[in-house]
């Protein structure tokens, strides 16, 4: 495999594990028990925590989910011919939903590949204080997106309400995808404008700490 083919290889295992990443953060591990009521001193319920080497395995399962060999007839027609292994471990891991198919899952995968292939390169300004590793989970060995830390979409209204100066609209954050993902699902644009448009108030967040600290822990091998 050539440089450029290990590229997009990368690319693609990155926006592969970002929703695999999303769903197990979000999915809660044992129900507590309930204590029987009617006790003064009943016991308190106790949350079961996850292990300490789930995010491993979640490493592990995306490694060999990025590798599941592809026929060359499969390649031509991804989303209508995939091998039936990818559906049965997604089904087994409970990454699928039982009202979604395979390719239902894969499309919104293969639509981010693709534009983040397609997307220009960022202008010089941005790339000048560009970051070796995530500013968020310190992970250094990932491909790096660039945060929007005032977004886009409400530029027009923060410099009406006098929020920030048109020189800050360009301040950027260098995040993993899965890190950029979960601060887009934690905050709209607007508190994120207001609230946490540096990389220092997004990490006095309590739930973006746990998050890094969980999502460092997701790793794979080298290639």
């Amino acid at each position: 495999m050539d440089r450029s083919e290990d590229s997009n290889f990368q690319l693609f295992r990155d926006c592969l594990s970002t929703p695999l990443i999303a769903i197990s953060n979000n999915t809660p591990t044992r129900k507590a028990r309930k204590a029987r009521g009617g006790r003064k001193n009943a016991i308190k319920p106790v949350i079961q925590t996850e292990e300490p080497n789930d995010a491993e395995e979640l490493g592990d399962f995306i490694d060999a989910l990025y590798t599941d060999p592809l026929s060359t007839s499969t390649r031509t027609n991804i989303l209508d011919a995939l091998p039936p292994t990818i559906t049965d471990t997604l089904t087994t891991y409970s990454f699928l939903p039982s009202q979604k198919t395979t390719s239902e899952f894969l499309s919104p995968i293969l639509d981010t590949y693709i534009s983040a292939l397609l997307t220009a390169p960022p202008a010089p300004s941005i790339t000048r204080t560009q970051a070796t590793e995530c500013e968020i989970c310190e992970r250094s060995w990932i491909p790096l997106t660039y945060h929007h830390l005032i977004p886009k979409a409400v530029h027009a209204k923060v410099l009406r309400r006098g929020l920030h100066t048109e020189d800050q609209l360009e301040n950027v954050a260098w995040l993993c995808r899965a890190c950029h993902s979960y601060v887009h699902r934690v905050a709209g644009g607007e508190e994120l404008a207001k609230d946490f448009f540096t990389v220092e108030r997004l990490l006095q967040r309590e739930d973006v700490q746990r998050f890094a600290e969980w999502v460092g822990k997701v790793r794979w091998k080298a290639k």
